[in-house]
């Protein structure tokens, strides 16, 4: 197996993960979905349709599962195709286009059709190299759009993180908080917590892409498993995508180019 076709079944693994690691989730919000449809003018018919929701989700799931398995070209680009077109139509889809989840996925999809598009045309070493730059900054790109939302005064103050995770989410580090500090504390803890995610958020948006292919890496990777294991499991849907993603950057080999 080359370097260039480890490099894709891993990001095509990570991808196939980060779908199915909230199916319960899923599962569970499609019959409520069926059960209490909503409906709106804004939605044409066949976005709003309980059958398009778990189609696209199956087409997507079963493509990346078909593109990670074989190795013939064609194939995979008709497996890319597919989940691109399954994670664009959960994207818009009334029932999806509000979880991060697709969206991270969908710009990995992206990649991946890129990356196999480019595998008889480019020679390893480059490849690898354009990769990982375009992935990392895909990845520059969604930690950036998650600190935009996040400075606001309600952020900022602590109040979001506070309300979502501090008063009673049950977690292990909340749990933890909890049964050492008073509500006083907690709430000042929220707030310097809020801060530093915030900041470090906007910080590795705007300079994640400009580190050396390794070093992004290890980073990005480091920051992302620390963001589920400190605030929820569930958030490994949204972030596994991006974990594959960075990961192509550890393949990279040592170069003097500033984009390495």
């Amino acid at each position: 197996m080359t370097r260039v076709d480890l490099v894709y079944r891993i990001v095509q693994v990570h991808l196939v993960l980060a779908i199915v690691w909230k199916w319960e989730f899923f599962h569970g919000a499609w019959k409520v979905y069926r059960w209490i449809p909503v409906q709106t003018d804004f939605f044409p018919a066949v976005l709003q349709s309980d059958r398009t929701l778990i189609v696209s989700l199956a087409v997507t799931v079963v493509a990346s599962i078909l593109g990670a398995l074989f190795r013939h070209r064609v194939v995979r680009l008709v497996a890319g195709t597919g989940s691109l077109i399954g994670l664009t139509t959960l994207c818009l889809h009334l029932g999806s286009y509000n979880d991060a989840t697709f969206t991270t996925a969908w710009w990995t999809s992206l990649w991946s059709l890129w990356f196999v598009s480019r595998i008889s045309r480019d020679d390893e070493r480059e490849l690898l190299r354009k990769g990982a730059f375009l992935s990392r900054c895909i990845v520059s790109l969604m930690l950036l759009g998650g600190a935009a939302g996040k400075w606001t005064p309600e952020y900022w103050s602590g109040e979001v993180l506070h309300e979502i995770y501090f008063v009673d989410r049950d977690f292990w580090t909340f749990n933890l908080l909890r049964n050492r500090y008073d509500p006083e504390t907690l709430r000042k803890i929220a707030t310097h917590y809020s801060q530093l995610v915030t900041v470090t958020e906007t910080a590795l948006g705007l300079g994640l892409w400009l580190l050396p292919a390794r070093t992004s890496a290890v980073v990005a990777i480091a920051f992302l498993i620390v963001i589920a294991l400190l605030n929820n499991f569930l958030l490994l849907s949204v972030l596994l995508s991006l974990i594959g993603l960075a990961s192509v950057g550890l393949f990279v080999k040592k170069t003097t180019s500033p984009t390495s």
